[in-house]
């Protein structure tokens, strides 16, 4: 069954992922994330990567209350999807490129 994104094919998405170190589980979210983009966003996206160990003061600007997060900054408005992305479906659904049932 073929679904069909919500948002325009021109919108460009600029996406943070929030992480602590290189834990299995925030190299599992990078890996799914690059994934998805390229499969569903190819050239249309930016991944910015922040390590919150390194700038843990970042995660309040976003209010981060769990690791991984993956924040979409644009399109607005601001999404947020918390764990491994390894739910392909819900961060889909998450990042508005498959409709919400």
């Amino acid at each position: 069954m073929k679904t069909k994104s919500t948002r325009p094919k021109s919108d460009v998405f600029l996406l943070r992922l929030y992480v602590a170190g290189q834990t299995p589980k925030s190299m599992t979210a990078f890996a799914n994330l690059k994934n998805i983009c390229e499969e569903h966003l190819a050239g249309r996206y930016e991944i910015e990567v922040v390590d919150l160990l390194k700038n843990p003061t970042l995660a309040s600007g976003d209010q981060i209350l769990a690791i991984p997060t993956l924040v979409r900054k644009l399109p607005e408005p601001v999404r947020k999807i918390i764990g491994d992305l390894s739910d392909t479906e819900r961060v889909l659904i998450g990042l508005d490129l498959l409709p919400r049932e």
